[in-house]
């Protein structure tokens, strides 16, 4: 029996349609690559949960390494610190690629120490957090001690292996804002040198990202901002018959088509259901995955979608859900805060605090000037239904 190729929630086996963002990356690191310089502003992929950033990351990150660079990757968490993290794991990477000589490990152990101190221990701003209003200049302390840390590992990079080191932060709408502007002031700071630094740092997070960054540091909005689409019909077809082929399987035209309908360019649905119809099928070695199979294997993937949906609604207070059931209640894809507000019996200035919630927590998202939209398809529909069982 021949295993199930199709990855839902972790990287693909095929990224499929993203070659012109995979050649941005590309580009960006080659410059560090030729010149030995800071690669350029920070460049950030935003999207919502399960369009493929951290696959796109994740295969970038792949990418690099092939090409002589040295890699460290920090997965932030929500109103968490990530600097310390940050020191862990480029310290871990240059370890690993084994880049500090043995003669000089005691040295560089001693310097990560007192960056580390500098930049504080897990916790230690996590008070301030909330008082502290956005943009406000961040001590210079934690910032020097992350300029070192970058400057000293791309250079030790450099000097050993000739390309230079690669930081991906992802979920980067999410971390404590005091370490967002500590890192941005850094950042900033060694671009003022950029000849001297042989880095390249690119991120990931939801639409939220670049308000979250401008937030954070108002030269924030200079990072270069790359939205990720929902994927055309071609790309699609590639996300489902590339991994298929590799086994010598291949999909009949009408099960891509029945595939397309339900996941609409949805790369996680795509995964979800390709898996749920290759299980159905069960194909040996030249074996086509059918219409029927991609029918069979609806159910359990329609339920792994309800899964998430409930997770949604009961990751939402009373108000947000109010406001989600105001928002989903004509079947339009988008719906005008005016409108949700005139539902709710609100005045749409007094809405404000349970759309940025959602907006942060990345289940809705700005379709245009005034418009919102679930970031999930299918999800107005299971407000509506879930509304109605109610009540």
């Amino acid at each position: 029996m021949l295993p199930n190729p199709y990855t839902p929630g972790q990287v693909p086996r095929v990224l499929a349609g993203r070659g012109p963002e995979s050649d941005r990356i590309r580009g960006y690191l080659s410059r560090v690559d030729t010149f030995g310089e800071l690669g350029g502003p920070l460049l950030v992929f935003h999207a919502p949960r399960g369009v493929g950033k951290t696959s796109l990351l994740r295969d970038s990150q792949r990418d690099a390494v092939e090409h002589g660079f040295v890699t460290a990757w920090v997965s932030c968490s929500r109103r968490q610190p990530f600097l310390p993290e940050l020191v862990n794991r480029v310290a871990r990477a240059l370890t690993t690629a084994e880049v500090v000589p043995a003669r000089q490990q005691g040295r560089w152990s001693d310097r990560l120490e007192k960056i580390s101190l500098a930049v504080g221990p897990p916790g230690a701003k996590l008070t301030a957090e909330v008082s502290r209003p956005a943009a406000v200049a961040p001590p210079a302390a934690p910032i020097a001690a992350v300029e070192d840390l970058l400057h000293e590992a791309a250079t030790r990079v450099r000097g050993r292996f000739g390309a230079g080191l690669v930081v991906f932060l992802d979920e980067l709408h999410a971390p404590l804002r005091t370490d967002t502007a500590t890192f941005l002031n850094a950042l900033q700071n060694l671009d003022g040198a950029r000849a001297e630094n042989p880095l390249a740092v690119i991120g990931a997070g939801l639409p939220s990202t670049p308000e979250e960054l401008t937030r954070a540091a108002t030269f924030g909005e200079r990072s270069a901002f790359v939205a990720l689409s929902l994927l055309d019909d071609d790309a699609s077809k590639e996300a489902l018959v590339g991994p298929a082929r590799m086994l010598e399987v291949d999909w009949d035209p009408d099960a891509v088509r029945a595939v397309e309908s339900e996941a609409r360019g949805y790369p996680y649905f795509l995964q979800l259901m390709a898996h749920a119809a290759w299980n159905a099928a069960a194909p040996s070695p030249g074996d086509r995955v059918g219409a029927a199979h991609v029918a069979a294997g609806l159910p359990a993937a329609t339920e792994q979608l309800r899964t998430m949906y409930r997770a949604r609604w009961r990751a939402a207070t009373l108000l947000e859900q109010e406001f989600m059931v105001a928002m989903a209640a004509d079947g339009h894809e988008a719906a005008a805060r005016s409108v949700i507000a005139t539902r709710m019996g609100r005045d749409s200035r007094a809405i404000s605090v349970p759309r940025d919630r959602l907006l942060d927590k990345g289940i809705i998202e700005p379709a245009g000037h005034g418009r919102l939209r679930f970031t999930l398809p299918g999800f107005d529909a299971y407000v509506r239904a879930h509304h109605e069982a109610r009540g």
